[in-house]
């Protein structure tokens, strides 16, 4: 097995960041430094960064994430992550990807590095569907530039995607969206080139993975069929 398989298997990181390890001189095989792309086998002792690690049963959770929230282990500031939702019952699991502050919605977290991988690789293009609302009224005339590829804050060019208007009226619209890539806030900048401010932004899916029956900061364990579905899409 390749050893950034094997690391990833043994929850360190994703495959390309264990390459990285590797590459720093931090992974060691039987006591000698690890070369990038070596094969590992059964009985070799590998350490990273001193300390033994081995394939452990890896953990998946699906969290309805609140507002409020950071998507990251902890935070120097000292504001609240989602791991103070998980509590201490919840072993050290990751998120995969990212849904900023101020959204909500659903989160994957994780021991596996090779599924947070697969998920998060933008050349798989795994949709995720989000709800956006946004203050006044929208046609659907008006989600072509989105639809079609629009672009944005810095001269990105998004690619297509779907979306449609699930509710609208003066006030405010209420629209769907499906994107297979996930730059940093793209949604929300995707929108400000149209002209409007996101004031709720909400991942509802992973691929058909929904946040059913999970109510806002509930969380649960993936079932081994989700699990098995997420690695296949």
């Amino acid at each position: 097995m390749r050893i950034n398989k094997y690391l990833a298997q043994c929850g360190v990181a994703s495959r390309r960041d264990c390459d990285k390890l590797v590459a720093e001189g931090r992974v060691t095989v039987n006591g000698r430094p690890a070369d990038v792309g070596a094969d590992v086998e059964e009985g070799d002792v590998i350490k990273v960064d001193g300390k033994v690690v081995t394939v452990k049963k890896n953990e998946y959770y699906i969290l309805h994430k609140p507002k409020g929230y950071l998507c990251t282990v902890s935070d120097d500031k000292g504001r609240k992550t989602v791991m103070d939702i998980l509590g201490s019952g919840v072993g050290r699991v990751y998120p995969v990807g990212r849904l900023d502050y101020d959204s909500e919605g659903l989160l994957i977290l994780t021991t596996d590095g090779e599924l947070a991988q697969h998920l998060t690789h933008p050349s798989n293009e795994v949709p995720k569907t989000y709800v956006v609302k946004v203050e006044g009224r929208l046609t659907e005339a008006d989600l072509n530039p989105i639809r079609s590829g629009i672009e944005i804050e810095g001269g990105y060019v998004t690619k297509k995607c779907r979306a449609h208007i699930i509710e609208t009226n003066r006030d405010f619209t209420r629209v769907e969206i499906t994107l297979r890539e996930g730059k940093n806030r793209e949604i929300r900048k995707m929108f400000a080139a149209i002209g409007k401010e996101v004031t709720l932004l909400k991942r509802t899916k992973v691929g058909e993975l929904s946040l059913r029956g999970l109510d806002r900061g509930a969380f649960r364990k993936l079932t081994p069929a989700e699990v098995a579905y997420l690695k296949s899409i």
